[in-house]
């Protein structure tokens, strides 16, 4: 969080700096399968976050002593490319931030992959922040999770991603890099939709257990949008492979 000495009012006649209601998300685009030689793969716009996700697998998982004869391994890689912010976080290189969300983000999937219907394999996920401004984690899980959709791999769930967080003492929802800066507390969530499983719950500040209430009541209302694009993302998928199934029998 940033110095508030010289803090910005973010928040005027109920409206934030970007427009938004306390509780709105910004613009969400999800396209699926994007790249050619990933097993699955996904490109998010979430506000002026881009993010690319790709997929691997499920292949004999390397090197061998790595194995699990009863199940898959997961191995995932959150960084961020060194032009994607003018901050320290944009630097090139491992991290221990990146390091810290690769492995929040292996945990939350190792909850919802079907991990015993692939044994002695791994799973690759790798989710590559192109540009960013504020909650790319969530971001990345959120596009991560319609990658491994795309490439088929069996899962209880498809799981969302988003944060919410307080400043000039009310709760906002989805925090952009300057909310998040200047916040008095920054929440980011994992959720399972089908079961409301919570997968992944970080805290940077301090609520109260009303204020948890309510944030997190506000995420799960909003997850329905996201899901909701999610899916979206993957039907059209369908329907293009369809449609070039017909066209390849008809000769087009």
């Amino acid at each position: 969080m940033a110095s508030k000495a010289n803090k910005p009012q973010l928040i005027v006649d109920g409206k934030r700096l970007d427009g938004r209601a306390l509780n709105e998300l910004r613009p969400i685009k999800i396209q699926a399968s994007v790249l050619k030689n990933a097993d699955g793969s996904a490109y998010l716009e979430w506000g002026d976050n881009r993010v690319l996700a790709a997929v691997y697998g499920p292949k004999e998982a390397m090197p061998k002593h790595v194995q699990d004869p009863v199940k898959a391994i997961i191995k995932c890689k959150y960084q961020m490319a060194p032009f994607s912010s003018m901050g320290e976080h944009g630097r090139s290189g491992p991290n221990r931030r990146a390091t810290e969300i690769s492995k929040v983000t292996r945990e939350a999937f190792e909850s919802v992959v079907m991990l015993n219907d692939f044994p002695g394999s791994e799973i690759d996920i790798f989710i590559e922040i192109l540009q960013s401004d504020g909650g790319t984690r969530a971001a990345g899980i959120t596009a991560a999770a319609v990658a491994l959709a795309n490439a088929g791999i069996h899962m209880k769930d498809l799981i969302y991603a988003v944060s919410f967080g307080k400043t000039d003492g009310e709760l906002i929802l989805d925090l952009n890099m300057i909310e998040d800066n200047y916040s008095e507390c920054d929440m980011p969530m994992a959720i399972a939709p089908r079961n409301g499983e919570l997968l992944l719950l970080q805290m940077d500040g301090n609520l109260t257990k009303e204020e948890m209430k309510r944030g997190m009541a506000m995420a799960i209302e909003a997850g329905k949008k996201i899901t909701a694009i999610q899916k979206a993302a993957l039907q059209e998928t369908y329907k293009k492979t369809e449609a070039d199934i017909k066209g390849s029998e008809n000769g087009v």
